[in-house]
């Protein structure tokens, strides 16, 4: 390409945004399906893990707006709504209308941080349970060790994180 020629074109900008559009959507995807994997085993199953997403990305939604969005069949979804509701790890409140019709309920999911926090004693218990496998099943003294100490878990805040990592530097 030449400045003396004004005619001569670039490649075609609507081919390679085109193109990278393409790249960001399989790489949001692939980002998604790797946060549902991880979910999955936190909230269970996969089902739960997609409504888990779909509520973080679009809080105060109602059980068909989320069926709608997920592509899960509408009574998988209230079911699945009204177990993690339960547990608390979605809050539900009544959707406020003008009219006299039907308020529906709106669905938000708790930030991870919580969902994490919600977790952590069940995994110390079975981290415990594993950690002291031989008493259970009644190991020889020889094997044991008695003076070990129970496994804690803490989360900490990103915060927490970021401030620990500055003063390791220093």
């Amino acid at each position: 390409m030449s400045d003396d020629d004004p005619d001569e074109e670039l490649p075609d900008s609507g081919d390679v945004r085109d193109r990278l559009e393409q790249e960001a959507d399989r790489a949001v995807e692939q980002f998604d399906e790797g946060i549902v994997d991880l979910l999955s085993w936190v909230l269970d199953t996969e089902t739960r893990a997609r409504i888990y997403v779909h509520l973080r990305q679009h809080p105060r939604s109602t059980s068909e707006e989320v069926a709608d969005g997920t592509g899960l069949y509408p009574s998988t979804v209230r079911e699945a709504l009204a177990e993690l509701h339960e547990e608390g790890k979605v809050t539900r409140t009544k959707r406020e209308s003008d009219g006299a019709g039907n308020n529906p309920y709106e669905y938000s999911a708790i930030a991870p941080s919580e969902l994490v926090n919600t977790i952590v004693g069940d995994v110390q218990t079975e981290l415990n349970t594993v950690f002291n496998l031989d008493d259970h099943l009644g190991g020889g003294p020889d094997e044991l060790d008695t003076d070990s100490e129970p496994v804690t878990i803490s989360v900490q805040d990103a915060a927490d994180v970021d401030e620990a990592e500055d003063e390791d530097e220093e």
